[in-house]
């Protein structure tokens, strides 16, 4: 279903590199940042903090917490740095163009509400993403046969429901339904003259689930665990060529269908909040993600077997399961502030010498600051400032011998810096 509507969207989702989104992050393609307080704890308390309406997604048994109806909005302005610096065994054909900062600036939002059905029942949605990687580069940059756009994005709607079991214990179950939207450009390599241009684009629906559990065995003191599971999302397009030469025009075989499934990783995290006084509160949190089971799916024109031109599709099934731990406290000195700091770590998904253009990606180290002001018993307004170290992404790709030729270097200094506002308000 590529259809002339469908293309202009998303082409718009890809110049403009996302306006819900979230960067390539570390480890994978999975956002922890949601414009929320919890951007300021580096997501330490994610499974057990339990004190505004994104527990809907972090841990819907966490509804059970919360009394009345309260709604929540979260903003963020994401910078991020993702640069190529090509060394000297990249193909000398393809140039010397770095293809500039593949990220910048991206907006991004979410929306949770609650509401408690009675003393053992809670409900909730959410609106978020978690799923979302953009990049866009120069034209005519080193790496532009593999990757010039590239964008996937899900956008999740989380129904979800609570219910007390006893006193201290409570279970939430939510359905994960999310719109997937798929798309890559990359440049068609003529021989002489200007390059072409392949696109192929999609969009679809998945369906996953999100369990979770919050045990307080004593007060002040949570543990929590959530399992948040897999979404496939099945991505099928026929790509578009343009601007191909007469003898690429010949010797390429006619675009056919391209299976771009992917599946989002399924994943587990267990949490513990102990309130050390009145004042202080420490939170911490471990877990882990299913990427042995991801594919990165690229499809492009390249050199066949018999060294003729024609529509590739490789994938890169290297992936390997990754690793999460963070740490963080909370400092109320009154009943109006409330601040926060958080560090966090998670592994790569993918080990250096299987690094893509495509996918740069890598592990990373998370840091946070915050604060929440309560302006008056129904209203809490949160500021919250991430830092995001992947350093320094060696990529080698390809070979000379191709169309694409060969890619190598690294991408230097990568980081990407989150400016979070919220709004709570209590009904």
């Amino acid at each position: 279903m590529n259809t002339p509507s469908h293309r202009r969207a998303l082409t718009t989702f890809l110049v403009g590199s996302t306006l819900l989104s979230g960067p390539v992050s570390g480890g994978g393609f999975i956002i922890y940042e949601l414009g929320t307080p919890d951007v300021g704890l580096a997501s330490a308390g994610y499974a057990t903090r339990a004190d505004d309406p994104a527990t809907v997604f972090k841990n819907p048994a966490g509804m059970d917490q919360l009394e009345g109806t309260q709604f929540q909005i979260g903003t963020q302005a994401i910078f991020g740095r993702l640069a190529f610096a090509p060394d000297d065994e990249t193909s000398e054909r393809l140039g010397s163009n770095d293809g500039g900062n593949a990220s910048g600036w991206i907006p991004g939002g979410s929306l949770f509400v609650t509401h408690e059905l009675n003393d053992r029942w809670t409900v909730g949605l959410g609106a978020l993403t978690y799923l979302a990687t953009a990049t866009r580069y120069d034209e005519n940059w080193v790496g532009r046969y593999y990757v010039q756009k590239n964008g996937t994005l899900g956008l999740s709607l989380t129904p979800s429901v609570s219910l007390k079991i006893t006193e201290g214990l409570s279970l939430g179950v939510g359905v994960n339904a999310m719109y997937g939207l798929s798309g890559s450009e990359s440049a068609v390599n003529n021989g002489t003259g200007p390059d072409g241009l392949f696109e192929i684009n999609d969009r679809t629906w998945g369906l996953g689930a999100n369990v979770g559990l919050l045990f307080e065995p004593v007060k002040g003191t949570r543990l929590g665990v959530t399992y948040l599971s897999s979404v496939s999302l099945d991505f099928e397009a026929t790509p578009t060529l343009s601007g191909l030469g007469a003898e690429m025009t010949r010797l390429l075989p006619a675009p056919s269908n391209q299976d771009l499934a992917i599946t989002v990783p399924q994943s587990i995290r267990l949490g513990l909040q102990h309130e050390l006084s009145d004042r202080w509160t420490v939170l911490a949190d471990i877990g882990w993600q299913d990427w042995s089971r991801f594919e990165e799916v690229w499809v492009g024109v390249d050199t066949d077997g018999a060294g003729l031109p024609s529509i590739v599709r490789t994938v890169n099934n290297q992936y390997q399961d990754t690793w999460h731990g963070a740490l963080g406290t909370q400092f109320r000195p009154n009943a109006v502030w409330r601040f926060n700091a958080g560090i966090a770590y998670d592994s790569s998904a993918i080990a250096s010498e299987d690094r893509t253009v495509t996918l740069p990606i890598g592990q990373a180290w998370r840091f946070g600051v915050g604060a929440q002001w309560q302006i008056s018993r129904d209203i809490e307004v949160g500021v919250a400032y991430g830092f995001l170290w992947s350093g320094d992404l060696e990529v080698d790709q390809g070979s000379d011998n191709t169309l694409a030729g060969r890619v190598s270097g690294s991408y230097d200094q990568t980081f990407f810096s989150t400016l979070a506002i919220s709004l709570l308000w209590k009904f």
